[in-house]
């Protein structure tokens, strides 16, 4: 069964669902990413290949049928227990309801289930949205918050801010 979260307060009782997306939501994804006009979009083949291949460690929210949110996630080939972030996006009509917190804490959950102990995402300073949103997590979730440095500036080859890392780990696995 997938979880289900209330919709946001204007939209008056209508929900949102959770799940893990499938192939043919990859158009949805890569529409989304376009849309939010703040998201590096990718390829729509990388959203359809991620749809597939990262089923698994990614989630949809979806309202009426449609995609209106999304979270893309892998773990680390290094380290099996993080689940890195790469992606989170919100359609814009329905942002402000807690729909990116959920889909966060729901994808965690399901892959603290499989083994996963850890979340990292990278955000860039400009990012206060993202910054909020992943330090609301780690707080809700239980989970220590450890910001650093992990890609320069100069480790982009077009005009990109640094990236820091964003590490949310249980007490105990924080370094």
């Amino acid at each position: 069964m997938s979880p289900e979260i209330p919709k946001s307060r204007q939209d008056r009782g209508s929900r949102i669902i959770l799940r893990q997306p499938a192939v043919a939501d990859g158009i949805r994804l890569w529409e989304i990413a376009r849309d939010s006009q703040v998201l590096d979009t990718n390829s729509s083949y990388a959203y359809v290949l991620w749809c597939h291949d990262f089923s698994t460690t990614s989630i949809v929210a979806e309202h009426d049928g449609r995609p209106v949110g999304f979270v893309t996630g892998y773990r680390r080939p290094d380290r099996p227990d993080v689940l890195m972030v790469w992606q989170v996006a919100v359609d814009a009509d329905q942002r402000g309801g807690g729909i990116a917190a959920s889909m966060l804490t729901g994808l965690f959950e399901r892959c603290r289930a499989e083994g996963v102990s850890s979340m990292q995402t990278t955000i860039s300073p400009d990012n206060v949205a993202s910054q909020r949103l992943f330090t609301g997590v780690a707080k809700s979730l239980g989970l220590d918050l450890k910001v650093g440095p992990l890609f320069a500036a100069t480790d982009f080859p077009d005009a990109h801010l640094r990236e820091d890392l964003y590490d949310l780990a249980a007490p105990s696995q924080s370094e």
